[in-house]
């Protein structure tokens, strides 16, 4: 083994609780002395120089923590992943930091991942496959996936669990959550911040079982067999276990080189893909009650002809249908511009807490104007490629804040549909699409649940 290969393995090591937590706290340890050390320092400076000083610390801190969260995989990664993309949780230049996490994560070495695929599966790879990748094909939060091409000739893609992150899971989470509270580096309240690490903690508990991943892939292949245009690779059984799991290659092109500029990408071709996907994550929710809750750009591709691939099943939220049918209410107030049924279904869902003021067409229109422009007509495409709802949102929510806080919460039954939905916006968007989607949204709230 090389120098490199040496120090390689090192900056992976922690794969035991005890590592992990050290390690966690080594981190800690650095960024309460610059926050200290910071603090002391602008004692004596002027505010502007404040201004700059923390913007830089903050900086700081926000590389330091992706760094580390990107060499640790696991809870603390998923958690750096959410964090960055929950708008008001940290503060701009730690979530922008995080958002490396999004992209990029860093492979582990090919010793841990082959040790890993002997002790779950009884060898290693080059005795199990005829051939066996070692360069990762893909690595994301929990697992890192390779290609492989089995002896009966099947192409296939197998993807292994980091070892330690199963039994450092709940460690690794109690000891960030007191991270992010350094040095008031969390901007949101306790409550927010504990509904957070709940709904953290229980996707990645699903996660960690590939079993479980394999019974909802067997689940959404037979709720999408009908549909040719919806491709969800196929299992092969002898070669998963809780920790690794190998699915037959299906290939495609991914977000990024999905554009009309690309001459395999017709324009009409990229609105029936973003239908399709409406459809599939819609039909998800109000058909079988149960959807596909990773909405990261990596677990999509794409081809020509219209198709999407569909990758990565760890997470898939389960949804009790009266809450889906008080949702279903709510969208339909919103609809039909019913800010008293708005308000009343918020109450219901507890989002609206409890208090004696009734917010009616002031507070709830300027969100309506802005959200239901996607849905504003039945003919009229809107274009998601050149959409600043976000940036709007951001806007509406500035103003309103000091004005309203504390009269909402989240509610955390729905905080990973949520996630579903805005990711999707972002993959509208960065698709191009070009759709009226009013047609689809009356379609899917028409729906009766069956609620027992």
């Amino acid at each position: 083994m090389s120098e490199e290969e040496k120090k390689k393995l090192k900056k992976f090591s922690a794969t035991t609780p005890r590592k992990r937590f050290f390690k966690l706290a080594g981190m800690s340890a650095k960024i309460a002395g610059k926050v200290t050390s910071s603090a002391v320092k602008g004692v004596f400076r002027s505010a502007e120089s404040k201004d700059e000083e923390k913007e830089k610390l903050l900086l700081d801190v926000g590389l330091q923590i992706a760094e580390t969260l990107g060499e640790m995989k696991g809870a603390v990664m998923k958690v750096g992943q959410i964090a960055s993309q929950i708008q008001d949780l940290l503060p701009e230049e730690i979530a922008s930091s995080l958002q490396t996490l999004q992209k990029n994560s860093p492979p582990m070495p090919f010793e841990v991942i082959q040790s890993q695929i002997t002790s779950e599966l009884g060898s290693g790879p080059f005795a199990l496959f005829e051939t066996f990748d070692p360069e990762p094909f893909a690595a994301a939060t929990i697992g890192q996936v390779h290609r492989a091409m089995t002896f009966d000739g099947k192409d296939v893609v197998v993807k292994i669990q980091y070892p330690g992150v199963h039994e450092s899971c709940d460690s690794d989470l109690k000891h960030l959550r007191v991270l992010l509270k350094l040095g008031g580096l969390v901007k949101v309240e306790k409550e927010i911040l504990d509904n957070v690490f709940d709904e953290i903690r229980q996707i990645l508990y699903e996660e960690l079982d590939y079993e479980h991943e394999a019974e909802n892939i067997r689940l959404m292949r037979e709720f999408h067999m009908h549909d040719d245009k919806i491709v969800i690779p196929d299992i092969v059984e002898e070669f998963t276990s809780k920790r690794v799991i190998t699915l037959i290659y299906e290939g495609g092109d991914n977000l990024e080189e999905v554009s009309a500029a690309n001459s395999r990408y017709s324009q009409e071709t990229i609105n029936g893909i973003g239908d399709r996907l409406f459809h599939m994550v819609a039909s998800q929710i109000y058909k079988l009650n149960a959807v596909h809750c990773d909405p990261h750009p990596g677990n999509f591709a794409f081809r020509p002809d219209g198709t999407i691939v569909v990758y990565d099943f760890g997470a898939v939220k389960h949804l009790d249908p009266k809450m889906i049918t008080e949702f279903q209410q709510i969208i339909r107030s919103a609809m039909e511009r019913d800010y008293v049924g708005i308000e009343e279904g918020l109450r219901i869902r507890g989002i609206r807490k409890t208090d004696n003021i009734e917010l009616g067409e002031e507070f709830y229109k300027p969100w309506l104007d802005i959200l239901l422009k996607p849905f504003s007509d039945h003919d009229t495409d809107f274009d998601f490629g050149e959409s600043k709802l976000h940036e709007e949102l951001v806007r509406n929510a500035q103003k309103n804040m000091l004005k309203n806080i504390g009269m909402f919460q989240p509610s955390p039954e729905t905080m990973q549909v949520d996630r579903v939905v805005s990711g999707h916006y972002w993959n509208l968007m960065n698709l191009g699409v070009k759709a009226a989607f009013r047609k689809n949204v009356d379609y899917y709230m028409s729906l009766e649940q069956k609620i027992e």
